[in-house]
């Protein structure tokens, strides 16, 4: 196990303004109970009706053991990175460099991602009922510039908007619940038990819809990623990875079983795509259905906050991982990359960075379409091959019998706890990869592993030319400014 540290240079230290309450916040709207269930519900109740739902359970019960094991880890190790930090001290230099690699393109993937989804609720709002491609993007950008200015603007600024998403969305999640549990129950509790036949082979329904709730529950390991901003990591941020974890399970699950059992007619969101009564969107209808039209503009504007939130959390969480890079120069240009602003000392060239690949990335999309069905397909995997990086890490150390927890240890319970975590991130980012014949361009199918190539074949390129200038941040960095 690597311990090799240095001081950090003064101009490379960070401030500590983030609370426990600030950091579980920060990983609540990374995740965002909106985004997470919006952004599946419809794909997963497609293919397997609502019997989906205990897909949630299945995804929560791996999540959490993801969770605590990485509680240990930033624990272990609460520096600014996360998974880059904790699998470079894991197993070694150039083993960390690809894991944050792959989490680094898959945090500012996602980030551009949630901001094309947020350009749809914003065209609505704004009376685009059909927006092209190219209004798409153009509202995406409006939004990462909006969203570049407030990163930039400071820490204070995050954190009360984060607190407000939270507000929003918890009310809107958990009123909008249990109002249709209350008045529009359509569906008797049956409904999440037909499954049919062949419901759990490779390609049956179940395993394709926790491959879509993969999605659901990520991020919340991003707390991690701005350790070094936040007061007494070693001890608050274990609490606000695995908190912000379950406290979103709970919200998703309440929310999502109450729009299963408020749907009018089933058969309408399970249908075929192209049939007479098919409904693409069933969130969205069954709110019409249940609540009147009059309820469109508002929850529309509630899923805007929502994506909104989760997009600064992504930006935030991927610009620190470029100046982590760039602090260890392990990434080209580091001394610009890795500068803070004088007076709040933020990644200024970091954030700029993740705006710049965004604006590329919606051009992209904008020249193509299946360049954003890419960006979807890979970041869910993307996720869970980087927190693999840092589970095998963990279980290869413990395996060894050279892990020295922090303040927050799972005990006699870590290494089972670690073997299973290993296991199940291994058969989820399976699952999410596997090739099923879905997409109409067969490519597409591969596309996670067509993003792993290419990525990876880029990042060895850059990783070949640093390699020998790579340095080592403190364990523990010292002199950090209250």
């Amino acid at each position: 196990m690597s311990h090799a540290s240095s001081t950090p240079h003064p101009d490379h230290v960070l401030r500590r303004e983030f609370s426990l309450w600030s950091s579980f916040a920060f990983a609540f709207a990374f995740i965002s109970p909106i985004v997470a269930l919006y952004g599946i519900f419809g794909l997963a109740i497609g293919v397997a009706g609502g019997t989906f739902w205990w897909g949630f359970l299945v995804v929560f019960a791996g999540q959490l053991l993801v969770a605590l094991v990485f509680g240990q880890l930033v624990s272990r190790w609460p520096l600014e990175g996360s998974i880059y930090q904790w699998s470079r001290r894991l197993v070694g230099k150039g083993y960390g460099w690809f894991a944050g690699w792959a989490y680094l393109w898959t945090l500012v993937i996602a980030m551009a991602t949630v901001a094309l989804g947020a350009a749809g609720f914003l065209a609505n709002i704004f009376g685009v009922d059909a927006p092209t491609p190219g209004q798409k993007s153009w509202i995406a950008a409006a939004i990462l510039i909006a969203g570049t200015a407030l990163n930039l603007i400071g820490r204070q600024a995050l954190k009360i908007f984060m607190t407000a998403s939270i507000v929003a969305e918890v009310i809107g999640s958990l009123g909008l619940g249990t109002w249709l549990l209350l008045f529009h129950r359509h569906q008797p509790l049956s409904v999440l038990t037909h499954g049919g036949h062949g419901y759990f082979s490779l390609s049956g329904p179940f395993l394709v819809a926790v491959a879509f709730i993969g999605w659901s529950f990520v991020g919340f390991e991003s707390a991690g990623a701005i350790a070094e901003e936040v007061h007494e990591p070693r001890r608050n941020l274990p609490k606000a990875v695995i908190f912000s974890l379950t406290f979103i399970a709970i919200v998703v699950m309440y929310s999502s079983l109450a729009i299963i059992l408020a749907i009018p007619d089933m058969g309408d969101v399970t249908s075929a795509p192209d049939a007479p009564d098919h409904v693409a969107d069933p969130v969205y209808g069954t709110l019409t259905a249940a609540l009147g039209s009059g309820i469109a503009r508002p929850v529309e504007v509630l899923f805007v906050f929502g994506f909104l939130a989760s997009f600064l959390a992504l930006q935030t969480s991927g610009s620190r991982m470029i100046w982590a890079f760039a602090r260890d120069h392990a990434l080209p240009a580091p001394r610009l990359l890795a500068r803070l602003s004088r007076g709040q000392k933020q990644p200024v060239v970091a954030i700029l960075v993740t705006t710049v690949i965004g604006a590329l990335l919606f051009l992209l999309s904008n020249v193509s379409p299946n360049v954003y069905a890419l960006m979807v397909n890979f970041t869910t995997g993307g996720f869970f091959l980087a927190f693999l990086f840092a589970l095998v890490g963990a279980l290869a150390v413990q395996l060894r019998g050279t892990w020295q927890p922090g303040p927050f240890s799972l005990g006699r319970w870590s290494l089972p706890l670690t073997v299973i975590a290993v296991l199940w991130a291994a058969f989820e980012f399976l699952n999410i990869s596997w090739p099923r014949a879905v997409n109409a361009d067969r490519y597409l199918d591969w596309s996670v592993w067509i993003a792993v190539a290419v990525l990876g074949a880029v990042g060895a390129v850059i990783f070949v030319s640093m390699r020998g200038r790579i340095t080592a941040s403190a364990e523990e960095p010292v002199g950090v400014r209250q």
